[in-house]
């Protein structure tokens, strides 16, 4: 499914993945199986990855609700008088009720091993997005304690990275440092979770929000849309750990010589298959 229309409610938006609605007094976000890469949007989508993401962020809602307030409140679409039956099935497994609230215009991306782009910024500048580190790390190599690598969030276009400085411009220095500390302690607690699993969760990206002057955690949570996950026996430095996300989809573009640009190059079918599959088999080892 690429795109949802529903009549009975007012659409307030499209993301790269999720169209969003009003519903009553609520927010209705609806994955689709689209998926991006560099921050463009795939003509094609990946079967079956909207419900993946819907019960993946569920998951984690539900269990880290102790470290951080967050805006899911049911995906029951059964129980929703408001949503016509014609529709349930459509939305069922794909479908997120939420609170209403204000979002933070920053991304809160926590790293705890080096890798991607975070890599990339090591290698020119001994440090990733204005965090120094100690020198000599290699590819993979854990960061103890995890860091804090915020970026804009982009209407269209890359986010880019920013100092946390600009964050606190951008939010107030109260909720800049209230979020970057909802971030880590989110990070720590999937990260301890996902490693008695056999998974390494190398980075991963929050959105918070405010409701009522309460900092809430919105969007996703801990997703492989989201989120950078490693076997753990894989994990060396120096190594490259097979990526249970959409690592597979950004290998094929990259060695495609797209320049990263809309449109982008139409994808192979066995490149979508093992996207799905991919997004399949780590829900599976979550127990998500």
């Amino acid at each position: 499914m690429l795109s949802v229309d529903l009549p009975f409610c007012e659409r307030l938006g499209r993301g790269k993945v999720r169209d969003i609605f009003a519903l009553g007094g609520d927010l209705l976000l609806v994955a689709t199986d689209r998926i991006s890469a560099f921050d463009v949007v795939m003509a094609e989508g990946i079967p079956g990855k909207g419900r993946i993401l819907t019960e993946t962020s569920r998951f984690w809602f539900e269990r880290l609700r102790d470290v951080c307030s967050n805006h899911l409140l049911s995906t029951d679409v059964d129980a929703w008088d408001d949503v016509p039956g014609d529709y349930k099935q459509l939305l069922r497994g794909r479908a997120m009720r939420c609170w209403r609230c204000e979002p933070l215009p920053v991304e809160w991306v926590v790293r705890g091993y080096l890798t991607g782009s975070g890599w990339h910024d090591y290698q020119q500048h001994g440090a990733v997005s204005g965090v120094a580190l100690p020198a000599g790390l290699l590819h993979a190599s854990e960061l103890e304690p995890p860091i804090l690598t915020p970026s804009t969030k982009a209407e269209s276009g890359h986010d880019e990275a920013i100092p946390f400085e600009r964050t606190i411009e951008l939010v107030g220095r109260e909720v800049a440092e209230r979020a970057r500390t909802a971030a880590l302690a989110l990070y720590r607690r999937g990260r301890e979770y996902a490693r008695e699993r056999g998974i390494v969760i190398a980075d991963t990206k929050f959105e918070f929000g405010l409701c009522d002057g309460e900092l809430v955690l919105i969007d996703e949570c801990l997703t492989p849309d989201s989120s950078r996950f490693w076997p753990a026996a894989e994990v060396r430095p120096g190594g490259r750990p097979t990526s249970f996300d959409k690592q597979v989809l950004r290998d094929w573009l990259t060695a495609s010589g797209w320049n990263k640009t809309p449109p982008p190059p139409t994808l192979p079918d066995d490149v979508i298959a093992r996207t799905a599959a991919t997004y399949a088999e780590i829900q599976r080892r979550l127990g998500a």
